[in-house]
């Protein structure tokens, strides 16, 4: 039987599992989505960007799965291993209680660090339960049809591209494309499942019980290590330390290189166009994960993403500038975009979308975001070295001649260039934080260009970007439109956040974007976006609305809007990109954006509440 052999159903919610009923595993290399019923629907071995083996989130029928699960009726709980990134799923039926174990070893520096080992390890603790294994993968996000054999006790499943190998301390029989096991476990009975990718230097291997339990308290030693760092002791020390755990899952060690998310095409509306791949680097996102990691002691992260900006891609002259707004993971400048009409999408929501055609596009804000996170490194992390700031220059000289062009702005919209209000803000944001840096360390500077610049842009802003009828700032210039980007004109310093006018803004946008703390970016029946379809709440923005309404002296609200944020968050304290109308997570999973802003809220409403 081949991939296209599978039979297409149409689409049902009970083929899914909702997006939020998902944890996350990963290696600092690649990650997984284990789901609360057991079954890993979401993989792409060796590499977050690479074709996908398991992506039944995407098609039920077509995307593969791994799934483990009891025989029988089951309750399922799940949770994290304490301060770790291993994920225990319980399952509490009649006759048993048993809890499957999800992580991947992290090793560095040798050869094993290839083989990308995804081990599950059950373990029956009450009682006794049956359970079923099936390994199906589909390879090259289902488009590759593969072979299965079985040598010495291992199931190997080979396609032209790739190879996986399933160890397992049970019996194992192939069916069709996929392997099957069928055991029983009673109390204080354990069984193990590894999958690794194999090929050229590694070598099948198997993965027998000491050898996992080993794994298991080395991954534990790893990311408990990695934690004690953090200097946060504030009110909200589990979410924040689970953002970080989270962040630091989407960074690729080999490069420094941070992700926006793992995944691809989860959609923003169910049944919507709006499907997106978020498996590469936008220089955005990646600045602000600096910035929050720097706001609580990791400077490692940021060390390794500077050394990913200088040594990892090069500044060209694109219609981007200098910078694109996104690279691969390896700093790769070209990310074709391509649709997968196989896939039916999460839900049916179609298109799947590999690569991201917005690559290209011109995103003035970025200069902003990354000057900033460079500026808190050098003030909390190390001095910039001399070539860095010959970098820096170059990136400012070039936003001093090009801060008031049109461009698609921070939401990448597909509707044409505009002059939005956001891109301005960074570009002064770029610049002032240049000259702060120039000033502190003492570094040649062209002051007196860079200074008119800036000062254009804040009378630009405040001249253009103020509307006296609606009382506040808007989206862009010509127009009357409100955006929660706005809520970074405080957040960055380029107005008090007691300013009558930001007040005004704050209110307005309080009166029009928000509902229940949670915050739309902008109204598309108002200000089109090139889209169909709606979209649901912006998580950072709600995130960003606490921090704003922290900084004006509204304490009590923003402490209660950040409060009910928190309970939107899933069973394990992830946040997608967006909340829908009734508060499912939706796009997606998890979103670095939403985590980095939830540690920056915190952190602030920490300091407000004193």
């Amino acid at each position: 039987m081949t991939v296209a052999d599978s039979v297409r159903h149409p689409t049902d919610a009970s083929r899914y599992v909702p997006i939020a009923e998902h944890g996350l595993i990963g290696d600092l290399r690649t990650a997984a989505l284990v789901d609360t019923h057991g079954t890993i629907d979401w993989y792409c071995p060796v590499r977050f960007d690479a074709p996908s083996v398991f992506a039944s989130i995407l098609d039920a029928d077509r995307g593969g799965s791994f799934r483990l699960a009891p025989e029988v009726p089951a309750r399922t709980k799940q949770f994290y291993f304490p301060d770790t990134n291993i994920l225990i799923t319980r399952f509490f039926a009649d006759d048993g209680v048993a809890e499957v174990q999800d992580f991947m070893p992290i090793v560095d520096d040798s050869r094993e660090a290839d083989r990308h080992r995804l081990i599950r390890r059950v373990l029956c603790v009450r009682g006794s339960l049956p359970f079923t294994a099936r390994v199906a993968p589909r390879f090259d996000y289902g488009r590759r049809s593969h072979t299965v054999r079985t040598e010495k006790g291992l199931t190997i499943f080979e396609s032209p591209e790739l190879s996986l190998a399933l160890t397992s301390g049970v019996t194992v029989e192939v069916d069709g494309p996929d392997a099957v096991s069928t055991f029983k476990l009673v109390e204080g009975e354990a069984a193990v499942f590894a999958l690794d990718r194999i090929g050229g230097t590694v070598q099948p291997r198997h993965c027998p019980q000491a050898e996992a339990e080993e794994l298991f308290d080395a991954t534990v030693r790893y990311w408990r290590r990695w934690l004690a760092q953090s200097r946060y002791r504030g009110r909200w020390r589990e979410m924040v330390h689970r953002s970080a755990l989270t962040l630091k899952l989407l960074t690729y060690a080999p490069t420094g290189a941070i992700v926006a998310a793992p995944t691809t095409s989860l959609p923003e509306q169910i049944g919507g166009e709006r499907n997106w791949d978020y498996r590469y680097v936008w220089v955005r996102d990646a600045a602000f994960c600096i910035y929050a990691l720097l706001r609580l002691g990791f400077t490692q992260e940021a060390e390794a993403f500077v050394r990913f900006l200088s040594e990892g891609i090069a500044l060209g002259d694109g219609p981007g500038g200098p910078l694109q707004i996104m690279y691969g993971i390896d700093g790769r400048s070209e990310i074709p975009e391509q649709m997968l009409p196989h896939l039916e999408g999460h839900l049916g929501s179609s298109p799947v979308r590999v690569g991201n055609a917005a690559v290209h596009q011109l995103q003035l804000d970025i200069y902003g975001a990354l000057v900033d996170s460079l500026y808190l490194y050098d003030k909390w992390g190390q001095p910039l070295s001399s070539d860095h700031w010959d970098a820096v220059c170059t990136l400012v000289g070039w936003v001093c001649d090009n801060w008031d062009r049109p461009d698609m702005s921070v939401w990448e919209t597909r509707a044409g260039p505009q002059r939005f209000l956001y891109s301005q803000l960074m570009c002064w944001v770029a610049i002032e934080r240049a000259m702060r840096i120039a000033r502190h360390r003492g570094l040649p500077a062209d002051m007196s260009r860079w200074s008119t610049a800036r000062d254009d842009i804040y009378r630009r802003i405040m001249r253009c970007g103020w509307s006296p009828r609606r009382r506040a700032f808007v989206q862009r210039e010509g127009e009357e439109v409100l955006d929660a980007s706005l809520l970074m004109m405080p957040l960055s310093k380029f107005i008090s956040p007691t300013d009558p006018k930001w007040l005004s803004t704050l209110d307005a946008l309080g009166e029009e974007l928000v509902a229940d703390s949670l915050v739309y970016r902008y109204d598309p029946t108002v200000s089109p976006d090139g889209l169909r379809g709606e979209e649901g709440t912006f998580s950072i923005c709600s995130f960003w609305y606490v921090e704003a309404l922290s900084r004006a002296g509204r304490v009590d609200e923003a402490r209660l809007a950040f409060e009910k944020m928190l309970t939107y968050a899933n069973h394990v304290g992830l946040y997608a990109e967006e909340i829908g109308r009734t508060g499912e997570q939706i796009g997606n999973f998890p979103q670095a954006f939403t985590h980095l802003a939830l540690i920056s809220a915190a952190f602030n409403l920490d300091r407000a509440l004193g």
